[in-house]
């Protein structure tokens, strides 16, 4: 199932929510961990313009996927991905700062986004 996974400042943890089927466009879960297969950054400009503008945070960016497994348990190595608003347009190598165009995997853990 394909699905929109963004971390829940509110609930401290990551939610998930389903681009298809029945219960599309509704949070479906939440996860302490959450890995996804071909992943992506997705930023809505609307939402980060309106970040910018008010100074207050909103859900309109997150990693999109296949949802493998939630509730993952052990170490994936990778590259760490971050966005920040006020900084980039879209998703980032957070070593490189190169734009994150996608990955095989994507691993999200403790707030933070790694790619496999």
């Amino acid at each position: 199932m394909r699905v929109f996974v963004y971390y829940n400042l509110h609930k401290h943890t990551w939610s998930i929510r389903a681009l298809e089927g029945p219960r599309k466009g509704l949070v479906i879960a939440h996860s302490d961990t959450v890995l996804l297969s071909g992943a992506s950054g997705r930023v809505g400009t609307k939402g980060r313009e309106r970040v910018i503008r008010e100074g207050r945070k909103n859900v309109h960016a997150g990693i999109v996927g296949t949802l493998v497994h939630r509730e993952v348990e052990g170490y994936f190595p990778g590259l760490e991905v971050t966005y920040n608003p006020y900084k980039y347009t879209t998703f980032v190598h957070k070593d490189t700062e190169e734009c994150y165009t996608g990955s095989e995997f994507a691993y999200m853990d403790n707030r933070k986004v790694y790619t496999l």
